[in-house]
């Protein structure tokens, strides 16, 4: 529980527009941070680590701060664009918390143990396949293999360098943007925010790129803004679908990066919230976690938190159902864009035919 509270203590320093004292000792580790990350990306760059290119067009979807910025709901909204233009896409992901072995394929019954709270849930939710290893190119190469699919959507992969890719999309915390602009662990950065520039399209999940300090693109379309909108509320035993929680009040809980936009959504639908609880990103629920809790008690949650929280649900416990929505002009982009990576690589295989 201290360690929980220590946590959220820093990422509201990393979330202050400037940086705050306590974060100053940290400092010589962010400029270690740094260089380390840029002598790993330089040795990609001079080819003395390899990039390996599948022969399908890869889309990676990743953010440059640590924690939630909507990734999931981003790559979940991509799948049905592509399929409603006829492309089979698959997803691969790192597994984040799985414990493999890897890599390995999830389906209905995979383990978010085994395979990691989000793949399991893109699974779910999207019917496409998916597969998680810690090197996205063994994912990648499985997929390829397995025939079922001519799009790879890579899941978290703007740093793992070592998959080539055709697209790179960012996704951006349109509420609280890039903190205070410091790198790990003084701030929330994984790269800087120059790194924004080289990618296709950053998406703004919520508020307007102009809010976003220091959110310096290349051009004004590069930014789209993306919107979260609720599909309903379902029943976490069964998925069943309800009108509305019941009960006056509620208890809700967030186990992901940014758990405030998650209580803001709930009571913007009108519904009282008696009590909040926080647990990390990722957080293993069980059963004890909810010891103190009446049955009575409707708890609220996010789709996330209801993957790893079903086997033991009782039967007032809900979760919201989103999804994400985006400008029709960026819809139109992207399918161009897949469209014409999908086209090299066509041609590209053709000549290896010829040759």
């Amino acid at each position: 529980m201290q360690q929980r509270k220590q946590e959220k203590q820093i990422v509201r320093w990393w979330y202050q527009p400037k940086l705050v004292l306590p974060l100053w000792p940290l400092a010589p580790l962010s400029v270690l941070f740094t260089w380390v990350a840029a002598f790993r990306r330089g040795l990609y760059k001079i080819r003395l680590k390899r990039r390996t290119k599948v022969s399908l067009p890869v889309v990676v979807v990743g953010n440059v701060t640590v924690g939630g910025t909507g990734k999931t709901p981003t790559v979940m909204g991509l799948v049905r664009l592509l399929q409603g233009a006829g492309y089979r896409p698959g997803i691969v992901s790192r597994g984040y918390g799985g414990e493999g072995p890897f890599p390995q394929r999830v389906d209905k019954n995979s383990s978010p143990l085994q395979v990691g709270d989000e793949p399991k849930l893109l699974a779910e939710l999207t019917g496409v396949p998916v597969v998680v290893a810690p090197k996205r190119v063994q994912a990648a190469q499985m997929l390829e293999a397995s025939g079922e699919v001519d799009v790879i959507l890579a899941d978290d992969g703007l740093q793992h360098y070592a998959l080539d890719r055709d697209i790179e999309i960012a996704v951006v915390d349109g509420e609280r943007g890039l903190g205070n602009g410091w790198r790990l662990p003084v701030g929330p950065l994984r790269e800087s925010r120059r790194r924004l520039r080289k990618t296709q399209w950053v998406i703004i999940n919520g508020g307007q790129p102009a809010t976003i300090a220091g959110l310096k693109l290349k051009r004004n379309e590069q930014a789209v803004p993306m919107t979260l909108t609720s599909v309903g509320w379902r029943r976490v035993s069964d998925g069943a679908e309800i009108d509305v929680p019941d009960g006056e009040s509620v208890l809700a809980i967030a186990g992901i990066g940014n758990p405030e936009r998650f209580f803001n959504f709930v009571m913007e639908h009108g519904i009282d919230i008696q009590e909040t609880r926080v647990f990390s990103d990722h957080h293993a629920y069980s059963a004890q976690d909810f010891y103190d809790v009446s049955n009575e008690v409707p708890i609220l949650m996010t789709e996330k938190d209801a993957i790893k929280c079903r086997s033991f649900a009782r039967p007032h416990w809900y979760y919201l159902q989103v999804s994400a929505q985006f400008p029709e002009t960026f819809k139109e982009q992207f399918l161009r864009a897949v469209q014409q990576a999908s086209g090299r690589e066509l041609e590209q295989q053709q000549q290896g035919v010829k040759a």
